[in-house]
Protein backbone atom coordinates (compact mmCIF):
# COMPACT_ATOMS: atom_id res chain seq x y z
CA UNK A 1 0.00 0.00 0.00
CA UNK A 2 2.70 2.29 0.87
CA UNK A 3 4.15 1.49 -2.68
CA UNK A 4 1.57 4.32 -3.82
CA UNK A 5 2.24 7.11 -1.48
CA UNK A 6 3.60 9.04 -4.51
CA UNK A 7 0.49 9.11 -6.10
CA UNK A 8 -2.23 8.66 -2.87
CA UNK A 9 -0.87 12.09 -1.00
CA UNK A 10 -1.91 14.63 -3.98
CA UNK A 11 -5.00 12.65 -4.85
CA UNK A 12 -5.89 12.88 -1.27
CA UNK A 13 -5.28 16.77 -1.37
CA UNK A 14 -7.75 16.99 -4.39
CA UNK A 15 -9.98 15.16 -2.21
CA UNK A 16 -9.58 16.97 0.81
CA UNK A 17 -10.97 20.24 -1.34
CA UNK A 18 -13.53 18.55 -2.76
CA UNK A 19 -14.59 17.19 -0.03
CA UNK A 20 -14.53 20.33 2.61
CA UNK A 21 -17.47 22.04 1.47
CA UNK A 22 -19.45 19.31 0.80
CA UNK A 23 -19.19 18.37 4.36
CA UNK A 24 -20.23 21.70 5.67
CA UNK A 25 -23.34 22.04 3.08
CA UNK A 26 -24.81 18.44 3.69
CA UNK A 27 -24.46 19.36 7.07
CA UNK A 28 -26.61 22.77 6.46
CA UNK A 29 -29.34 21.17 4.24
CA UNK A 30 -29.46 18.71 7.18
CA UNK A 31 -30.55 21.26 9.68
CA UNK A 32 -27.94 19.59 11.66
CA UNK A 33 -24.73 21.61 13.47
CA UNK A 34 -21.96 21.99 10.71
CA UNK A 35 -19.15 20.59 13.11
CA UNK A 36 -21.05 17.59 12.18
CA UNK A 37 -20.74 16.98 8.94
CA UNK A 38 -17.10 17.74 9.10
CA UNK A 39 -16.89 15.00 11.91
CA UNK A 40 -18.54 12.48 9.26
CA UNK A 41 -16.05 13.41 6.64
CA UNK A 42 -12.93 12.32 9.09
CA UNK A 43 -14.82 9.07 10.42
CA UNK A 44 -15.49 8.67 6.73
CA UNK A 45 -11.65 9.17 5.85
CA UNK A 46 -9.85 6.86 8.58
CA UNK A 47 -12.22 4.55 10.01
CA UNK A 48 -13.90 3.59 7.25
CA UNK A 49 -11.35 4.42 5.23
CA UNK A 50 -9.00 1.73 7.09
CA UNK A 51 -11.79 -1.17 7.40
CA UNK A 52 -13.28 -1.02 3.84
CA UNK A 53 -12.08 -3.66 0.75
CA UNK A 54 -12.30 -0.37 -1.67
CA UNK A 55 -9.09 1.16 -2.70
CA UNK A 56 -9.96 4.27 -4.48
CA UNK A 57 -13.87 4.69 -2.57
CA UNK A 58 -13.44 7.48 -0.49
CA UNK A 59 -16.58 8.18 2.07
CA UNK A 60 -18.27 11.17 4.22
CA UNK A 61 -21.89 12.78 4.56
CA UNK A 62 -24.08 12.28 1.84
CA UNK A 63 -26.75 14.51 0.03
CA UNK A 64 -28.76 11.51 -0.77
CA UNK A 65 -29.49 11.88 3.40
CA UNK A 66 -30.07 15.11 3.71
CA UNK A 67 -33.66 15.15 3.86
CA UNK A 68 -34.10 12.12 5.55
CA UNK A 69 -31.58 13.68 8.36
CA UNK A 70 -34.01 17.18 7.75
CA UNK A 71 -37.18 15.31 8.62
CA UNK A 72 -35.56 12.74 11.32
CA UNK A 73 -34.36 15.72 13.66
CA UNK A 74 -37.68 17.54 13.58
CA UNK A 75 -39.42 14.01 14.06
CA UNK A 76 -37.41 12.54 16.79
CA UNK A 77 -37.52 16.29 19.19
CA UNK A 78 -34.03 16.88 18.76
CA UNK A 79 -30.20 16.31 17.51
CA UNK A 80 -29.08 13.93 20.34
CA UNK A 81 -32.30 11.75 19.95
CA UNK A 82 -31.47 11.48 15.97
CA UNK A 83 -28.04 10.33 16.88
CA UNK A 84 -29.32 7.17 18.55
CA UNK A 85 -30.92 6.50 15.27
CA UNK A 86 -27.30 6.78 13.62
CA UNK A 87 -25.93 4.51 15.77
CA UNK A 88 -28.46 2.41 15.59
CA UNK A 89 -28.40 2.47 11.41
CA UNK A 90 -25.12 1.96 11.89
CA UNK A 91 -25.24 -1.55 13.79
CA UNK A 92 -27.89 -2.42 11.39
CA UNK A 93 -25.58 -2.32 8.36
CA UNK A 94 -23.04 -4.29 10.07
CA UNK A 95 -25.96 -7.25 10.39
CA UNK A 96 -26.34 -6.91 6.53
CA UNK A 97 -22.68 -7.06 6.05
CA UNK A 98 -23.21 -10.48 8.63
CA UNK A 99 -25.76 -11.61 6.47
CA UNK A 100 -23.82 -11.19 2.66
CA UNK A 101 -26.13 -8.71 2.08
CA UNK A 102 -23.91 -6.53 -0.13
CA UNK A 103 -24.69 -9.33 -3.27
CA UNK A 104 -27.63 -6.71 -4.06
CA UNK A 105 -25.34 -4.30 -5.69
CA UNK A 106 -24.69 -6.07 -8.50
CA UNK A 107 -28.22 -6.54 -9.35
CA UNK A 108 -28.32 -3.12 -10.84
CA UNK A 109 -27.80 -2.77 -14.87
CA UNK A 110 -24.29 -1.39 -16.53
CA UNK A 111 -26.45 0.89 -18.05
CA UNK A 112 -28.22 2.40 -14.76
CA UNK A 113 -24.66 2.78 -13.11
CA UNK A 114 -23.26 4.64 -16.03
CA UNK A 115 -26.58 6.94 -15.70
CA UNK A 116 -26.12 7.06 -12.57
CA UNK A 117 -22.55 8.90 -12.75
CA UNK A 118 -23.46 10.59 -15.61
CA UNK A 119 -26.66 12.39 -13.61
CA UNK A 120 -23.89 13.04 -11.09
CA UNK A 121 -21.95 14.68 -13.09
CA UNK A 122 -24.31 17.06 -14.30
CA UNK A 123 -25.63 17.80 -11.46
CA UNK A 124 -22.52 18.87 -9.92
CA UNK A 125 -21.69 20.83 -13.21
CA UNK A 126 -25.44 22.93 -12.64
CA UNK A 127 -25.24 23.33 -9.08
CA UNK A 128 -21.94 24.91 -8.90
CA UNK A 129 -22.42 27.50 -11.93
CA UNK A 130 -24.02 29.60 -9.25
CA UNK A 131 -21.35 29.72 -6.48
CA UNK A 132 -18.44 30.06 -9.67
CA UNK A 133 -20.26 33.37 -10.29
CA UNK A 134 -20.77 34.19 -6.58
CA UNK A 135 -24.41 34.34 -6.80
CA UNK A 136 -25.44 32.01 -4.19
CA UNK A 137 -25.10 32.63 -1.06
CA UNK A 138 -26.21 29.54 0.71
CA UNK A 139 -23.99 26.26 0.27
CA UNK A 140 -26.87 23.49 0.36
CA UNK A 141 -24.73 21.18 -0.72
CA UNK A 142 -27.82 19.51 -2.00
CA UNK A 143 -28.28 17.25 -4.84
CA UNK A 144 -31.91 16.63 -5.14
CA UNK A 145 -33.63 19.19 -7.60
CA UNK A 146 -35.98 20.91 -4.74
CA UNK A 147 -33.22 23.04 -2.66
CA UNK A 148 -33.90 23.26 1.55
CA UNK A 149 -34.51 27.08 0.41
CA UNK A 150 -37.36 26.82 -2.02
CA UNK A 151 -35.13 27.17 -5.21
CA UNK A 152 -34.60 24.12 -7.41
CA UNK A 153 -31.83 23.75 -9.63
CA UNK A 154 -33.00 25.48 -12.89
CA UNK A 155 -34.29 28.48 -10.88
CA UNK A 156 -31.23 28.82 -9.20
CA UNK A 157 -29.53 28.72 -12.69
CA UNK A 158 -32.22 31.08 -14.49
CA UNK A 159 -30.90 33.56 -11.21
CA UNK A 160 -27.14 33.47 -12.55
CA UNK A 161 -28.37 34.03 -16.12
CA UNK A 162 -30.05 37.38 -15.09
CA UNK A 163 -27.94 37.74 -12.62
CA UNK A 164 -24.61 37.68 -15.71
CA UNK A 165 -27.06 39.50 -18.15
CA UNK A 166 -27.61 42.65 -15.99
CA UNK A 167 -24.29 42.54 -14.42
CA UNK A 168 -25.18 41.52 -10.80
CA UNK A 169 -22.61 39.34 -10.43
CA UNK A 170 -19.90 39.05 -7.79
CA UNK A 171 -17.21 40.31 -9.75
CA UNK A 172 -13.98 38.85 -7.41
CA UNK A 173 -15.75 35.32 -7.02
CA UNK A 174 -16.48 35.24 -11.43
CA UNK A 175 -12.72 36.46 -11.69
CA UNK A 176 -10.71 34.09 -9.17
CA UNK A 177 -13.68 31.14 -10.12
CA UNK A 178 -11.91 31.60 -13.85
CA UNK A 179 -8.50 31.84 -12.67
CA UNK A 180 -8.63 28.80 -11.22
CA UNK A 181 -10.26 26.77 -14.00
CA UNK A 182 -7.73 28.40 -16.43
CA UNK A 183 -5.17 26.89 -14.06
CA UNK A 184 -6.67 23.35 -13.72
CA UNK A 185 -6.71 22.89 -17.43
CA UNK A 186 -3.33 23.91 -18.21
CA UNK A 187 -2.01 21.55 -15.03
CA UNK A 188 -3.92 18.53 -16.22
CA UNK A 189 -3.54 19.17 -20.48
CA UNK A 190 -0.08 20.21 -20.34
CA UNK A 191 1.67 21.07 -17.40
CA UNK A 192 1.49 17.41 -15.91
CA UNK A 193 3.33 15.87 -18.84
CA UNK A 194 6.25 18.70 -18.04
CA UNK A 195 7.94 17.05 -15.06
CA UNK A 196 7.44 14.91 -11.61
CA UNK A 197 6.96 18.13 -10.09
CA UNK A 198 3.69 18.89 -11.59
CA UNK A 199 2.88 14.91 -11.56
CA UNK A 200 2.85 15.40 -7.23
CA UNK A 201 1.65 18.93 -6.99
CA UNK A 202 -2.03 18.77 -8.06
CA UNK A 203 -3.47 21.89 -9.85
CA UNK A 204 -6.61 21.84 -7.15
CA UNK A 205 -3.94 22.57 -4.41
CA UNK A 206 -2.15 25.79 -6.45
CA UNK A 207 -5.64 27.02 -8.05
CA UNK A 208 -6.87 27.16 -3.59
CA UNK A 209 -3.44 28.53 -2.64
CA UNK A 210 -4.03 31.30 -5.96
CA UNK A 211 -7.95 31.66 -4.51
CA UNK A 212 -6.66 32.72 -0.54
CA UNK A 213 -3.74 35.13 -1.96
CA UNK A 214 -6.52 36.46 -4.15
CA UNK A 215 -9.02 37.16 -0.87
CA UNK A 216 -5.96 38.71 1.17
CA UNK A 217 -4.81 40.52 -1.70
CA UNK A 218 -8.30 42.41 -2.92
CA UNK A 219 -9.63 42.95 0.69
CA UNK A 220 -9.61 46.39 0.45
CA UNK A 221 -10.67 46.45 -3.39
CA UNK A 222 -14.05 47.42 -3.56
CA UNK A 223 -15.07 46.09 -6.56
CA UNK A 224 -12.95 42.71 -5.88
CA UNK A 225 -13.46 41.75 -2.76
CA UNK A 226 -15.64 38.38 -1.80
CA UNK A 227 -18.31 38.49 1.26
CA UNK A 228 -17.57 35.90 3.85
CA UNK A 229 -20.87 34.24 2.51
CA UNK A 230 -18.74 33.35 -0.87
CA UNK A 231 -15.90 31.67 0.77
CA UNK A 232 -15.44 27.97 2.85
CA UNK A 233 -16.98 28.52 6.69
CA UNK A 234 -15.60 25.82 8.79
CA UNK A 235 -16.41 27.11 12.80
CA UNK A 236 -13.73 28.52 14.50
CA UNK A 237 -13.24 27.57 18.29
CA UNK A 238 -12.18 30.09 20.82
CA UNK A 239 -10.57 27.55 22.84
CA UNK A 240 -9.95 23.45 23.49
CA UNK A 241 -13.13 23.62 25.20
CA UNK A 242 -15.30 25.29 22.73
CA UNK A 243 -13.81 22.45 20.26
CA UNK A 244 -15.15 19.73 22.43
CA UNK A 245 -18.28 21.53 23.36
CA UNK A 246 -18.67 20.96 19.02
CA UNK A 247 -19.01 17.48 19.98
CA UNK A 248 -22.73 16.37 20.48
CA UNK A 249 -23.75 12.92 22.00
CA UNK A 250 -27.11 10.57 21.37
CA UNK A 251 -29.39 10.51 24.19
CA UNK A 252 -29.96 6.76 24.71
CA UNK A 253 -32.90 7.15 26.50
CA UNK A 254 -34.97 7.23 23.59
CA UNK A 255 -33.79 4.05 22.43
CA UNK A 256 -37.15 2.21 22.71
CA UNK A 257 -38.92 4.79 20.91
CA UNK A 258 -40.47 3.02 17.58
CA UNK A 259 -39.61 6.16 15.89
CA UNK A 260 -36.01 6.07 16.34
CA UNK A 261 -35.87 2.59 14.90
CA UNK A 262 -38.18 3.50 11.82
CA UNK A 263 -35.38 6.50 11.37
CA UNK A 264 -32.54 3.59 11.97
CA UNK A 265 -33.66 1.30 9.64
CA UNK A 266 -34.29 3.78 7.14
CA UNK A 267 -31.11 5.22 7.08
CA UNK A 268 -29.69 1.53 7.05
CA UNK A 269 -31.44 0.95 4.12
CA UNK A 270 -30.88 4.04 2.18
CA UNK A 271 -27.25 4.25 3.49
CA UNK A 272 -26.54 1.00 2.37
CA UNK A 273 -28.01 1.11 -0.87
CA UNK A 274 -26.10 4.47 -2.07
CA UNK A 275 -22.74 2.66 -1.02
CA UNK A 276 -23.40 -0.63 -3.03
CA UNK A 277 -24.07 1.49 -6.09
CA UNK A 278 -21.47 3.67 -5.12
CA UNK A 279 -19.00 1.14 -5.14
CA UNK A 280 -20.33 -0.82 -8.61
CA UNK A 281 -19.71 2.82 -9.74
CA UNK A 282 -16.05 3.33 -8.18
CA UNK A 283 -15.27 -0.18 -9.87
CA UNK A 284 -16.12 0.48 -13.71
CA UNK A 285 -13.91 4.12 -12.84
CA UNK A 286 -11.37 2.23 -11.51
CA UNK A 287 -9.03 1.73 -14.27
CA UNK A 288 -7.27 -1.11 -12.19
CA UNK A 289 -10.47 -2.68 -12.62
CA UNK A 290 -10.04 -3.84 -8.71
CA UNK A 291 -13.43 -5.53 -7.29
CA UNK A 292 -14.38 -4.16 -3.78
CA UNK A 293 -16.30 -6.65 -1.20
CA UNK A 294 -18.97 -5.40 -0.89
CA UNK A 295 -20.54 -7.20 2.56
CA UNK A 296 -16.83 -5.33 4.01
CA UNK A 297 -17.80 -2.77 2.43
CA UNK A 298 -20.93 -2.63 4.74
CA UNK A 299 -19.45 -3.72 7.64
CA UNK A 300 -16.99 -1.33 7.55
CA UNK A 301 -19.90 1.57 6.58
CA UNK A 302 -21.91 0.53 9.67
CA UNK A 303 -18.74 0.54 11.89
CA UNK A 304 -17.91 4.27 10.77
CA UNK A 305 -21.86 4.98 11.10
CA UNK A 306 -21.72 3.51 14.63
CA UNK A 307 -18.69 5.89 15.41
CA UNK A 308 -20.08 9.14 13.54
CA UNK A 309 -23.51 8.98 15.68
CA UNK A 310 -21.86 8.00 19.20
CA UNK A 311 -19.33 11.74 18.55
CA UNK A 312 -22.10 14.04 17.28
CA UNK A 313 -21.24 13.53 12.72
CA UNK A 314 -23.88 12.89 10.06
CA UNK A 315 -24.68 8.99 8.68
CA UNK A 316 -21.53 8.33 6.42
CA UNK A 317 -21.91 6.47 3.03
CA UNK A 318 -19.25 5.76 0.11
CA UNK A 319 -19.70 9.22 -1.98
CA UNK A 320 -19.15 8.89 -5.86
CA UNK A 321 -18.06 12.52 -5.87
CA UNK A 322 -15.07 12.20 -3.59
CA UNK A 323 -14.16 8.93 -5.06
CA UNK A 324 -14.31 10.19 -8.31
CA UNK A 325 -11.78 12.76 -7.95
CA UNK A 326 -9.92 10.17 -5.91
CA UNK A 327 -9.35 8.56 -9.56
CA UNK A 328 -9.26 11.22 -11.61
CA UNK A 329 -6.32 12.44 -9.55
CA UNK A 330 -4.34 9.48 -9.63
CA UNK A 331 -5.73 7.44 -6.58
CA UNK A 332 -4.19 4.08 -6.17
CA UNK A 333 -5.06 2.89 -2.63
CA UNK A 334 -6.68 3.63 0.49
CA UNK A 335 -3.87 5.62 1.71
CA UNK A 336 -5.65 8.45 -0.03
CA UNK A 337 -8.77 8.21 1.68
CA UNK A 338 -7.34 7.57 4.50
CA UNK A 339 -5.27 10.82 4.62
CA UNK A 340 -7.68 12.82 3.37
CA UNK A 341 -9.51 12.38 6.67
CA UNK A 342 -6.24 13.22 8.62
CA UNK A 343 -6.39 16.12 6.47
CA UNK A 344 -9.39 17.12 7.28
CA UNK A 345 -9.01 16.53 11.19
CA UNK A 346 -5.91 18.80 11.28
CA UNK A 347 -6.76 21.28 9.43
CA UNK A 348 -10.32 21.65 11.10
CA UNK A 349 -8.01 21.76 14.92
CA UNK A 350 -5.09 23.61 13.69
CA UNK A 351 -6.24 25.89 10.83
CA UNK A 352 -9.30 26.50 10.20
CA UNK A 353 -8.96 30.63 10.26
CA UNK A 354 -6.53 29.58 6.63
CA UNK A 355 -9.32 27.66 5.38
CA UNK A 356 -12.29 30.11 5.73
CA UNK A 357 -10.44 32.26 3.41
CA UNK A 358 -11.10 29.45 0.47
CA UNK A 359 -13.30 31.29 -1.61
CA UNK A 360 -16.30 28.80 -2.79
CA UNK A 361 -15.79 29.65 -6.39
CA UNK A 362 -12.18 28.16 -6.43
CA UNK A 363 -13.88 25.12 -5.08
CA UNK A 364 -16.78 25.17 -8.16
CA UNK A 365 -13.52 25.47 -10.67
CA UNK A 366 -12.44 22.49 -9.20
CA UNK A 367 -15.84 20.43 -9.26
CA UNK A 368 -16.73 21.66 -12.60
CA UNK A 369 -13.66 19.60 -13.80
CA UNK A 370 -15.11 16.61 -11.52
CA UNK A 371 -18.13 16.80 -13.38
CA UNK A 372 -17.18 16.73 -16.28
CA UNK A 373 -15.26 14.10 -16.89
CA UNK A 374 -18.28 12.08 -15.20
CA UNK A 375 -20.34 13.52 -17.79
CA UNK A 376 -18.63 13.66 -21.26
CA UNK A 377 -20.76 14.65 -23.85
CA UNK A 378 -18.91 11.08 -26.22
CA UNK A 379 -20.71 8.78 -23.32
CA UNK A 380 -24.41 9.60 -24.66
CA UNK A 381 -23.26 9.10 -27.90
CA UNK A 382 -21.87 5.49 -27.60
CA UNK A 383 -24.55 4.06 -24.99
CA UNK A 384 -26.76 5.31 -28.28
CA UNK A 385 -24.61 3.39 -30.09
CA UNK A 386 -25.30 0.48 -28.31
CA UNK A 387 -28.73 0.13 -28.83
CA UNK A 388 -32.03 1.27 -27.12
CA UNK A 389 -32.28 -1.87 -24.26
CA UNK A 390 -29.06 0.58 -22.99
CA UNK A 391 -29.99 3.81 -23.96
CA UNK A 392 -33.28 3.84 -22.51
CA UNK A 393 -32.26 3.11 -18.92
CA UNK A 394 -29.61 4.95 -19.57
CA UNK A 395 -31.68 8.35 -20.19
CA UNK A 396 -34.32 7.47 -17.80
CA UNK A 397 -31.50 7.45 -14.84
CA UNK A 398 -29.81 10.41 -15.93
CA UNK A 399 -33.20 12.75 -16.11
CA UNK A 400 -34.28 11.09 -12.77
CA UNK A 401 -31.31 11.85 -11.04
CA UNK A 402 -31.28 15.59 -12.53
CA UNK A 403 -34.63 16.38 -12.08
CA UNK A 404 -36.00 14.60 -9.00
CA UNK A 405 -33.18 13.23 -6.35
CA UNK A 406 -30.25 10.10 -6.97
CA UNK A 407 -32.02 7.43 -5.37
CA UNK A 408 -35.33 8.47 -7.73
CA UNK A 409 -32.98 8.24 -10.57
CA UNK A 410 -31.95 4.80 -9.46
CA UNK A 411 -35.21 3.41 -8.89
CA UNK A 412 -36.81 4.93 -12.32
CA UNK A 413 -33.96 3.51 -14.44
CA UNK A 414 -34.03 0.18 -12.81
CA UNK A 415 -37.60 -0.04 -13.14
CA UNK A 416 -37.58 0.24 -17.11
CA UNK A 417 -34.31 -1.63 -17.31
CA UNK A 418 -36.84 -4.55 -15.79
CA UNK A 419 -39.46 -3.62 -18.13
CA UNK A 420 -36.83 -3.95 -21.06
CA UNK A 421 -35.97 -7.54 -19.79
CA UNK A 422 -39.80 -8.21 -19.59
CA UNK A 423 -39.66 -7.10 -23.13
CA UNK A 424 -37.18 -9.03 -24.33
CA UNK A 425 -37.96 -11.94 -22.53
CA UNK A 426 -41.03 -12.09 -24.00
CA UNK A 427 -39.52 -11.84 -27.36
CA UNK A 428 -37.29 -14.64 -26.50
CA UNK A 429 -38.95 -17.50 -25.09
CA UNK A 430 -39.49 -19.08 -28.19
CA UNK A 431 -37.93 -20.11 -31.71
CA UNK A 432 -40.74 -20.65 -34.57
CA UNK A 433 -40.04 -21.96 -38.11
CA UNK A 434 -42.49 -22.66 -40.83
CA UNK A 435 -41.54 -25.04 -43.42
CA UNK A 436 -43.82 -25.82 -46.66
CA UNK A 437 -46.44 -28.35 -46.76
CA UNK A 438 -46.53 -31.67 -46.14
CA UNK A 439 -48.60 -34.35 -46.46
CA UNK A 440 -51.25 -31.86 -47.02
CA UNK A 441 -50.49 -30.05 -43.75
CA UNK A 442 -48.11 -27.30 -43.03
CA UNK A 443 -45.09 -28.15 -41.24
CA UNK A 444 -44.52 -26.04 -37.57
CA UNK A 445 -41.43 -26.64 -35.88
CA UNK A 446 -41.56 -24.63 -32.42
CA UNK A 447 -37.84 -24.70 -30.06
CA UNK A 448 -39.11 -23.44 -26.60
CA UNK A 449 -35.44 -21.54 -24.75
CA UNK A 450 -33.77 -23.04 -21.81
CA UNK A 451 -35.26 -21.11 -19.17
CA UNK A 452 -39.23 -19.98 -20.11
CA UNK A 453 -41.48 -18.38 -17.17
CA UNK A 454 -44.91 -16.96 -16.64
CA UNK A 455 -43.29 -14.00 -18.42
CA UNK A 456 -43.19 -15.65 -21.52
CA UNK A 457 -47.18 -16.39 -21.11
CA UNK A 458 -48.25 -14.23 -23.96
CA UNK A 459 -45.81 -14.61 -26.42
CA UNK A 460 -46.14 -18.92 -26.00
CA UNK A 461 -50.18 -18.16 -25.90
CA UNK A 462 -50.52 -15.93 -29.13
CA UNK A 463 -48.14 -18.12 -31.09
CA UNK A 464 -50.52 -21.08 -30.57
CA UNK A 465 -53.72 -19.35 -30.88
CA UNK A 466 -52.09 -18.55 -34.20
CA UNK A 467 -51.22 -21.80 -35.44
CA UNK A 468 -54.13 -22.40 -38.35
CA UNK A 469 -56.19 -25.26 -38.64
CA UNK A 470 -54.75 -28.89 -40.18
CA UNK A 471 -51.25 -27.74 -39.05
CA UNK A 472 -48.67 -30.30 -38.00
CA UNK A 473 -46.91 -28.82 -35.32
CA UNK A 474 -43.40 -29.65 -33.90
CA UNK A 475 -42.88 -29.21 -30.32
CA UNK A 476 -39.00 -29.13 -29.43
CA UNK A 477 -37.93 -28.68 -25.34
CA UNK A 478 -34.82 -31.12 -25.44
CA UNK A 479 -32.74 -27.44 -25.04
CA UNK A 480 -35.51 -26.57 -21.97
CA UNK A 481 -34.20 -27.14 -18.68
CA UNK A 482 -36.62 -25.07 -16.84
CA UNK A 483 -40.78 -24.99 -17.84
CA UNK A 484 -42.90 -22.97 -15.54
CA UNK A 485 -45.80 -24.34 -14.13
CA UNK A 486 -48.05 -21.63 -16.57
CA UNK A 487 -46.62 -22.77 -19.75
CA UNK A 488 -47.11 -26.26 -19.07
CA UNK A 489 -51.11 -25.33 -18.40
CA UNK A 490 -51.20 -23.40 -21.92
CA UNK A 491 -49.97 -26.15 -23.60
CA UNK A 492 -51.78 -28.73 -21.93
CA UNK A 493 -54.70 -26.40 -22.98
CA UNK A 494 -53.90 -26.17 -26.54
CA UNK A 495 -53.56 -30.20 -26.86
CA UNK A 496 -57.37 -30.24 -26.08
CA UNK A 497 -58.24 -27.39 -28.69
CA UNK A 498 -55.84 -28.97 -30.91
CA UNK A 499 -58.01 -32.31 -31.66
CA UNK A 500 -60.70 -29.70 -32.58
CA UNK A 501 -58.80 -27.83 -35.31
CA UNK A 502 -56.93 -31.14 -36.66
CA UNK A 503 -53.56 -29.98 -35.71
CA UNK A 504 -50.79 -32.53 -35.06
CA UNK A 505 -48.26 -32.26 -32.36
CA UNK A 506 -45.11 -34.05 -32.05
CA UNK A 507 -43.34 -33.40 -29.00
CA UNK A 508 -39.52 -33.94 -28.70
CA UNK A 509 -37.84 -34.29 -25.43
CA UNK A 510 -34.87 -35.81 -23.83
CA UNK A 511 -37.28 -38.51 -23.41
CA UNK A 512 -37.83 -39.04 -27.18
CA UNK A 513 -40.88 -38.23 -29.15
CA UNK A 514 -44.50 -38.31 -27.84
CA UNK A 515 -47.11 -37.99 -30.73
CA UNK A 516 -50.63 -35.83 -29.33
CA UNK A 517 -50.13 -36.26 -25.72
CA UNK A 518 -53.25 -36.47 -24.15
CA UNK A 519 -51.55 -34.26 -21.36
CA UNK A 520 -48.58 -32.23 -21.03
CA UNK A 521 -48.99 -31.67 -17.33
CA UNK A 522 -48.78 -35.67 -16.60
CA UNK A 523 -45.77 -36.09 -19.19
CA UNK A 524 -43.63 -32.94 -17.86
CA UNK A 525 -44.15 -34.81 -14.09
CA UNK A 526 -42.42 -37.71 -15.22
CA UNK A 527 -39.28 -35.93 -16.80
CA UNK A 528 -36.07 -36.54 -15.26
CA UNK A 529 -35.57 -33.80 -12.49
CA UNK A 530 -31.75 -33.00 -13.81
CA UNK A 531 -33.78 -31.38 -16.62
Amino acid sequence: MFKTLKNDIPASIVVFFVALPLCLGIALASGAPLFSGLIAGIVGGIVVGALSGSKIGVSGPAAGLAAIVLTAIGTLGGYQNFLVAVVLGGIIQILFGVLKAGIIGYYFPSSVIKGMLTGIGIIIILKQIPYFFGLDKNPEGDFAFLQIDGENTFTELLKAINALISGNFDHGATLIAFISLGILLLWSNVLSKKGKFFEIVQGPLVAVIVGILFYVITKSNDTLSLEASHLVSVPVPDSFDSFIGQFSFPNFSVITSTDVWIVAFTIALVASLETLLCVEATDKLDPNKNVTPTNRELFAQGTGNVISGMIGGLPITQVIVRSSANIQSGGRSKLSAIIHGFLLLISVVSIPKLLNMIPLSVLAAVLFIVGYKLAKPALFKKMYELGWKQFIPFTVTVLGIVFIDLLWGIGLGLAVGIVVILIKSYQNSHFLHIEDKSNGKHKIKMTLAEEVTFFNKGAILKELDSIPRDTYLELDVRKTRYLDNDIIEILDDFAFKAKERNIDIQLISERGVEENPDSFIEFFKLRPKSA
